[in-house]
């Protein structure tokens, strides 16, 4: 006779520790290919610190980022191997933006929502949210259940953590770096971004804002616009000439915003500019705390545009504490972003509405996984083409900078820290998987990158090709009484084979930006 489970216990196959999408779509991976081989769905939850009711779906829903960033594939490789504009995306992220209905880039938080709810649904998927981690329980290096701190246990085979900050990891004991660590700098980290949607501002209307502006900055017979342009470069002439540089194409033409089916590119930074010169604050992430940069701007339905540009300094500390605090804006941001409402309905918007949770990009890395996955790497093509579950092109690009880099660099007789050719890489699962908590994944930018290769990491796209990687790896463990950490690349691959869901793989080794690359690595922690 066994023992009854305590009415505070339940027990699951797999938990998803996180609701950001790849997390989401790990699990739903999982519980598909279990039943594949099983006949029915394993029992499968996520848990997660958000409000349900604001939205299932992290930093795209509840977050609102709605500008997705798709893979980058130069013409000639998409020429010799077939594949479209946004390469050959994982099955499932190309599902997951059907559903959606995500006509290029453009993601509606509302019918992201809508789509991961059903897609859960239809794996009878549980959800429980507003949730705090009291303690990790382990039987040897595995974790086997997580206490929460209202009492209630919640058991499990196998655990994927989404997270930002790799939050449950840390619980179960994995170390971890602090903002870039990586390169001897824990309290540099990238920006966050509160996401604001207007209303009532039309594309016409914003279109013809920012080209009159760009004729007056343009103009040096317009003191009154010099004398803007004075106030939100802080009087800095470094920060002069890059607005001065920027408002003017490669051919000599206004940069103007650049205006796609579903989305608009802002190039230029005269809108920031005249936010910058109305607020009275220099446009600088350091000095002023906010900024309002050139905007990713998703086009939704009901005349709303989704804004990616108010971004908010903050350091590797600061990172770790808004992640583990449900990603809240804090007093500051909120109050930037009343300056926001103002300005934007100055130009005609009827409403400002900023995201309830941040769009937070990076908060560490953890150390101890299967293979540390460096930019270097990257740009050698990542696993081998024998081995590989997908490919994902990024831009190294951290957008605000890496404070501190530079210096650094100079330090060490490096006068350049750029990285201008863009990786195509192929996808495995190892840097997502720990050695230390062997039936643990972490899928997400703190998954195990070194260096530069969080600034591709971080993408969506790319982690959701290795949540589903990491998903099949789960339902392989679990039918087979192995670990995650047991569960080849090559497994994984030929699931995606058997069951026809293997996207082309295309990965390329630029060798000679690989190696420019592993030296500054190896420079900047030595």
């Amino acid at each position: 006779m066994t023992a009854a489970t305590p009415s505070n216990t339940r027990s699951y196959d797999i938990i998803g520790f996180g609701d950001e999408v790849p997390g989401i779509l790990a699990i739903v991976a999982a519980a598909r290919e279990f039943r594949r081989r099983i006949g029915k769905f394993p029992r499968t939850l996520i848990m997660f610190k958000g409000n349900s009711p604001d939205g299932v779906g992290g930093h795209l829903v509840r977050g609102g980022l709605a500008y997705l960033d798709r893979t980058h594939v130069p013409a000639d490789v998409r020429q010799s191997t077939g594949v479209g504009t946004f390469g050959d995306p994982s099955r499932l992220y190309t599902e997951f933006l059907k559903r959606s209905g995500v006509p290029q880039i453009a993601l509606d938080p509302r019918r992201a929502n809508t789509a991961l709810r059903q897609m859960l649904g239809e794996v009878s998927a549980d959800i429980i949210s507003k949730i705090q981690i009291q303690a990790v329980l382990k039987q040897g290096a595995n974790i086997s259940g997580i206490q929460l701190t209202n009492g209630e246990i919640y058991l499990a085979k196998q655990f994927i953590d989404s997270t930002v900050n790799a939050e449950l990891a840390q619980f179960a004991g994995a170390k971890k770096h602090q903002g870039f660590e990586t390169f001897g700098l824990p309290e540099a980290e990238l920006p966050v971004t509160l996401i604001f949607e207007t209303e009532g501002l039309s594309i016409d209307q914003l279109k013809t804002v920012e080209t009159n502006y760009l004729k007056r900055f343009t103009n040096p017979r317009d003191t009154e616009a010099q004398r803007f342009m004075q106030l939100a470069a802080g009087g800095d002439q470094r920060i002069l000439d890059r607005f001065n540089k920027e408002m003017l194409d490669s051919k000599g033409a206004l940069a103007q915003m650049s205006i796609g089916s579903d989305h608009i590119d802002v190039r230029s930074k005269a809108l920031s500019i005249a936010y910058h010169a109305f607020r009275g604050t220099k446009f600088s992430l350091d000095r002023s705390s906010c900024v309002l940069d050139s905007g990713n701007i998703a086009i939704l339905p009901g005349g709303r545009l989704s804004w990616n540009a108010l971004l908010c300094h903050v350091t590797g500390a600061q990172a770790e504490t808004l992640a583990r605090n449900a990603a809240k804006p804090t007093a500051v941001m909120l109050e930037e972003i009343a300056f926001v409402d103002r300005f934007f309905k100055s130009l005609g918007a009827k409403a400002v509405r900023p995201m309830t949770e941040l769009y937070i990009r990076h908060a560490g890395n953890v150390t101890e996984v299967l293979e540390v996955l460096s930019g270097a790497r990257m740009l050698e093509g990542g696993v081998s083409a024998s081995e590989a579950i997908a490919t994902f092109g990024y831009a190294l690009d951290v957008r605000g900078g890496i404070e501190g880099l530079g210096l650094k660099a100079l330090e060490k007789g490096i006068t350049s820290i750029s990285f201008h050719k863009p990786p195509l890489f192929n996808v495995g699962i190892r840097h997502a998987i720990l050695r230390s908590v062997p039936n643990l994944a972490v899928i997400s930018p703190a998954s195990g990158f070194a260096g530069y290769a969080c600034s591709a990491g971080r993408i969506v796209e790319y982690n959701v090709a290795v949540g589903q990687g990491v998903g099949i790896a789960a339902a392989l463990a679990i039918t087979t009484n192995r670990d995650l950490v047991n569960i080849s690349n090559l497994e994984v691959r030929q699931v995606l084979e058997q069951t026809k869901q293997l996207p082309k793989i295309y990965g390329r080794n630029y060798t000679l930006e690989a190696t420019r690359l592993q030296d500054f690595e190896k420079m900047m922690t030595a």
